[in-house]
């Protein structure tokens, strides 16, 4: 179970992205190749010990200088381009399939089935308490055992692992929203339910479902992996 304090804030998850890409196709000139360098470096810094990773003090130049590395071997070897994998060595898995087994799992042991109104009432409290950043006012509406995944793919440096109660999760997501003058914070509709949408400018950044009971949120599933979200920022015409 992940903790709070090891959330991140989605504008240092954006730009961090952006840097690296930015760095990957300055020196091999491809955004393909660039992508791929990136996904390299990701797997590379989820494969590590999470004792070694906690010591790493500066994320981001480790990150950049994974990609230097990645990007200086494939100039190297021109041939080598293109041939990377995507498998994650036994290290990073999908974390949507024990995500949906609890979300299934909350959906028999709970009560009542929520209300539309309900549930559009729950999630536009949500917004208001996180665009206020008022920890009290969003924990409250969090159910005791309420948890929190949070689905960057190995693509970003999201949380690998659920956040597991009130207030724990309140915190990792006022983290996660924390107020900038580039993010906005929307209700929109998600998997045929109101959620919410977070915007960095004009990219989807993140895409948050609220799993409603009662008065009360039982799970947060937040949508990090850029891949997920590319149909959020291309969306298919009529």
């Amino acid at each position: 179970m992940a903790g709070a304090d090891d959330a991140v804030s989605l504008v240092e998850l954006v730009e961090e992205r952006r840097h690296l890409l930015d760095v990957a196709f300055w020196m091999l000139g491809s955004g393909r190749e660039a992508e791929r360098v990136i996904d390299e470096a990701y797997r590379r810094w989820f494969g590590l010990p999470e004792a070694e990773r906690t010591r790493i003090s500066e994320p981001r130049s480790w990150l950049c200088r994974a990609v230097g590395g990645a990007c200086l071997s494939r100039l190297a070897s021109p041939g080598q381009c293109g041939t990377g994998t995507d498998a994650a060595g036994g290290v990073l898995v999908d974390s949507s399939s024990p995500a949906d087994r609890a979300r299934r799992s909350l959906r028999a042991r709970r009560g009542r089935p929520t209300s539309v109104e309900e549930h559009d009432a729950v999630v536009r409290a949500v917004r208001e308490a996180c665009a206020r950043e008022d920890e009290e006012v969003l924990a409250s509406l969090l159910a005791a055992d309420t948890a929190a995944f949070f689905d960057g793919g190995g693509k970003v440096r999201a949380l690998i692992r659920p956040v597991e109660g009130r207030r724990p999760v309140a915190r990792s997501l006022l983290t996660l929203l924390a107020r900038h003058p580039r993010t906005t914070l929307d209700t929109h509709a998600v998997n045929g339910r109101t959620g919410l949408v977070v915007r960095y400018g004009r990219q989807v950044a993140a895409v948050i479902s609220l799993d409603v009971v009662g008065p009360h949120v039982v799970q947060v599933w937040v949508t990090l992996n850029p891949d997920k979200l590319r149909t959020w920022n291309h969306p298919v015409g009529p």
